[in-house]
């Protein structure tokens, strides 16, 4: 083989060799290509897994914080449909509320409207009347001119003198007549009725005030009451609600507080503190609860025994308890319970003499009163209070009537209602009751006198039996005894106008003519 030929034939073979190791390398890197291809395709895979997985996540987590949302919206919504209802509710009431103003303000104008057409009526015929009396009296008045040639003024005078003289006497007899018979009839039977129940109630009557003032032993002992930098003063004044007055009164504290019960409860605790000579806020705090459970049954106790006395039937607990706090109540310095009591006594005894319910009576009598034992808390009087705890309760109509006619507030409907008015008359107006003030008692006695001494024909007035009886001596020649009851008439009138006093007031005239000579 010559040269050329090996040298063709090598470059041959480094062809097909570098061919092939191209073909090699294409083939390597086409696999490597591929590979990092299936790689990419599984990252992109696996990438879009975990992209639907996170995406799947955030999609739950989402529908979760709408959910949640729309409970809370929902919880929200509800809350405000509830205010707008109890808005809408509180609105209703005052529309119907207003409705019924409004229906009675109709009323009410209705009947004005009637009374005004009934006023005019009566105006008007009273016109007629006084123009048709004027027309007489000018005809009678021409007629006695030329009678008697005297002069108008003459005549009117003359007129007036003798109407006025016959006119007095007429009354006064009239006055007297009826007087006479009215006791004859009505005087009988009451009294007899009043003296009966009087006599069938023969219980003993015993006033018990209550004094807030507490008596020490020594005064070393107001000093360990007011204890090291006054802290024993205020842990009993702010668990009683009573204020504690100590001065240089010698042995003995002074307690002040509007409601009885707590001023009960202040001083039954200092008294046990006392004797027990521990005295220190928990000492105290200990004593003042225990006091405050023992006062409490005794109230209790005491309601429960007047009800058993009084023979009432049975009441309800908490009205028990309400009329035995009424013995820590003072009216005129007479304790409202025992005044109950004897009310519903009296009471029960006149409807029996009567032929009424006794037992209704009676419970009308010892309820009459049971709003004082609350008016120091609601507001209103003891008879509106009343009222309201008689329906609360559901007593019986004549108890609620009794209980809210007995001042004269409202018009009794029923007979027993009439007996309680009666009773609490009675029993507040018997000497001794009731105690007033020195200065009350002298100026009722002045205006007394004074009242009776203004009118016409009065010579002397004497107030006597502690202001119940007025004894006027009148001028006999200018009161004879006909006008002699107009005089006590008035008077009464201007008592009743002018004064307000317990009880009732006798009104005496006396009219006398003395002649006097001297024999020598």
């Amino acid at each position: 083989m010559q040269w050329p030929e090996i040298i063709i034939s090598g470059l041959l073979g480094l062809s097909i060799g570098g061919l092939v190791g191209f073909l090699i390398r294409v083939s390597v890197v086409e696999k490597g290509f591929q590979n990092a291809r299936n790689k990419a395709l599984n990252i992109i895979e696996e990438a879009n897994s975990q992209a639907e997985k996170i995406k799947k996540e955030k999609l739950l987590e989402a529908k979760q914080e709408i959910y949640n949302l729309n409970l809370e919206n929902d919880k929200i919504i509800k809350e405000k449909k509830a205010m707008v209802s109890e808005l809408e509710n509180k609105v209703n009431q005052r529309e119907d509320m207003l409705e019924r103003r409004a229906a009675n303000l109709d009323k009410r104008e209705l009947n004005l409207d009637r009374k005004e057409e009934l006023l005019d009526e009566k105006k008007n015929a009273l016109e007629e009347k006084n123009s048709k009396l004027e027309s007489v009296i000018q005809e009678q008045n021409t007629k006695l001119l030329e009678i008697a040639n005297f002069t108008e003024e003459q005549a009117k005078q003359v007129i007036m003198s003798r109407v006025e003289s016959e006119m007095a006497t007429e009354i006064g007899k009239y006055l007297h007549e009826e007087e006479d018979k009215a006791k004859h009839e009505a005087q009988k039977y009451a009294k007899e009725v009043i003296t009966q129940a009087i006599q069938k109630y023969a219980q003993d009557v015993t006033v018990e005030s209550t004094v807030s003032v507490v008596t020490l032993p020594n005064d070393e002992m107001k000093g360990r009451i007011i204890g090291r930098e006054g802290r024993n003063i205020r842990t009993i004044e702010a668990l009683t609600g009573v204020d504690l007055i100590i001065d240089d009164t010698p042995e003995a504290v002074v307690l002040s507080g509007f409601d009885p019960i707590r001023r009960e409860i202040a001083k039954k605790s200092i008294e046990t503190l006392i004797q027990d000579g521990r005295i220190h806020p928990a000492r105290i705090e200990e004593i003042v609860e225990k006091t405050r459970v023992e006062v409490d049954q005794f109230i209790r106790d005491i309601g429960d025994k007047a009800v058993f006395e009084t023979g009432v039937g049975r009441v309800h607990p908490d009205l028990v308890k309400l009329i035995g706090r009424l013995h820590f109540r003072t009216s005129y310095g007479q304790n409202a319970l025992q005044h109950s009591i004897e009310t519903a006594y009296l009471a029960g005894k006149m409807a029996a003499e009567l032929g009424e319910n006794e037992v209704i009576a009676k419970r009308a009598g010892l309820l009459h009163d049971i709003g004082k034992a609350v008016d120091h808390e609601v507001e209103g009087s003891h008879v509106d209070i009343g009222i309201m705890l008689a329906n609360k309760y559901r007593e019986h109509k004549a108890v609620i009537d009794a209980i809210g006619s007995h001042h004269g507030d409202n018009e009794s409907t029923t007979i027993i209602g009439v007996l309680v008015a009666a009773a609490d008359a009675l029993s507040a107006a018997r000497p001794g009751a009731r105690s007033e003030s020195l200065e009350n008692y002298i100026n009722r006695l002045t205006q007394l006198e004074e009242l009776s001494h203004s009118v016409p024909g009065v010579e002397q007035a004497y107030a006597i039996q502690a202001g119940r009886e007025i004894r006027v001596i009148v001028k006999p020649n200018e009161v004879d005894d006909a006008k002699a009851f107009v005089v006590a008439r008035e008077i009464r009138q201007q008592i009743e106008e002018k004064l307000s006093y317990p009880g009732t007031i006798k009104i005496t005239v006396i009219r006398e003519t003395r002649a006097q000579d001297i024999a020598k």
